[in-house]
This record gives structure tokens, C-alpha cells and sequence, in this order.
């Protein structure tokens, strides 16, 4: 791992967290070093899967667009 980028290790961890059973997840900044194409297919696979998430994020659409609900601190 230690060769890839910033990006490439986060989708590790993505779906490392994603094929480990949990009834709750627990992401924080999920998105951070992401691409574009790659946010696309993490918001697809979370509406489609719908697991139950706990999210620290900043990117308000990806909020809007798979979160039930907000909590602002």
C-alpha cells in the first residue's frame, strides 16, 4: 500500500470497511482524495446497499443526496 496514492488507499479502506458485516458503519471524510467517477460509484453503492451509516462529511450534495439526516455541530 505504501505505493499508491492518497486516493487508491482510501478506496482500500472503502472497501475494506464495505465487505467487513456491521450493523453500523462509521466514515469519517470518506470522500477526501477521491475522484469524481469514484464519488459516483460510492454514493451508487450506498443508495443501492442502504447500510446503516454514521458520516463525517463536508461535501453537502454527497450529503443530500444519501443521508436521511443531518446532524450540524
Amino acid at each position: 500500500m505504501e505505493d499508491l496514492s492518497e486516493g487508491q488507499k482510501k478506496k482500500v479502506l472503502i472497501a475494506a470497511s464495505l465487505i467487513t458485516p456491521a450493523h453500523l458503519y462509521i466514515w469519517d471524510e470518506p470522500l477526501n482524495f477521491i475522484d469524481v467517477f469514484s464519488r459516483m460509484q460510492i454514493e451508487k453503492l450506498i443508495l443501492q446497499y442502504e447500510p446503516t451509516m454514521l458520516l463525517v462529511e463536508h461535501d453537502v450534495r454527497f450529503q443530500e443526496k444519501t443521508g436521511t439526516q443531518v446532524v450540524k455541530l
